[in-house]
């Protein structure tokens, strides 16, 4: 695993495990939250049939800690590792990503679907996204990162079916990135996305947010 260190924040991620990432206010924190949401992350991957054993804290291996910046502390997974800095993936490798997006994606649709016609629960002053709010939220940020990896999205469409349109670009530019058929510079000469930190950025968002549903989503009493 890695280090992302903010200021305020720091992430703890697992290099070969996208989505897999927890933060805490320093490095022992943040690493004990990933441990800790291991077998959570676990039962997701296992919807497509990837198995992962949970290591004890003291049994991970840091393989870099990278400085972080102020989307770190603001919140969001924002440096790459160096793994992720590859250009190419092998079939096998692609093959596998596309596993952890569907099921990271599975899972989230999940956690929509159960909390549809229920209360979230709103933070000391009120705050926190609807429910249509976080799906929108989730859906613009898959935009966002589209267009880091240099995907055109001017055939996108608008309301229902937009995000299965999104998730099917997302995996169709994910193999293009990892086969080399994308450059890796736009046209400004900016460096694009890589196919792993896409792969990455997506997991960890989709699977962030699908935790905060179920953390925030209200139950009856007794259910």
């Amino acid at each position: 695993m890695y280090f992302e260190c903010g200021v305020k924040r720091t992430f703890a991620s697992a290099v070969d495990w996208p989505g897999w990432v927890r933060w805490g206010a320093d490095e022992a924190e943040a690493l004990r939250a990933l441990v800790e949401a291991g077998p959570r992350y676990a039962a997701i991957v296992s919807r497509e049939d990837l198995r992962l054993r949970v290591p004890r804290a003291g049994a991970v291996d840091v393989t870099e800690r990278l400085p972080g910046t102020t989307m770190t502390d603001f919140g969001a997974l924002n440096v790459p590792p160096a793994t992720d800095a590859e250009r190419t993936c092998d079939a096998q490798t692609l093959e596998r990503f596309d596993r952890v997006l569907s099921a990271v994606w599975s899972a989230f649709d999940d956690a929509v679907d159960g909390a549809r016609g229920r209360q979230l629960r709103t933070g000391p002053r009120g705050g926190g996204r609807t429910l249509a709010g976080i799906v929108s939220h989730v859906d613009g940020a898959d935009e966002g990162h589209l267009g880091a990896v240099g995907w055109r999205l001017r055939e996108a469409p608008l309301g229902r079916g937009r995000q299965a349109w999104l998730r099917a670009a997302i995996r169709q530019a994910m193999w293009a990135a990892g086969t080399g058929e994308l450059p890796a510079h736009g046209p400004r000469g900016g460096a694009r996305w890589t196919a792993r930190w896409l792969v990455r950025r997506v997991a960890w968002h989709a699977v962030t947010h699908t935790w905060e549903i179920e953390r925030r989503v209200v139950h009856p009493e007794g259910e």
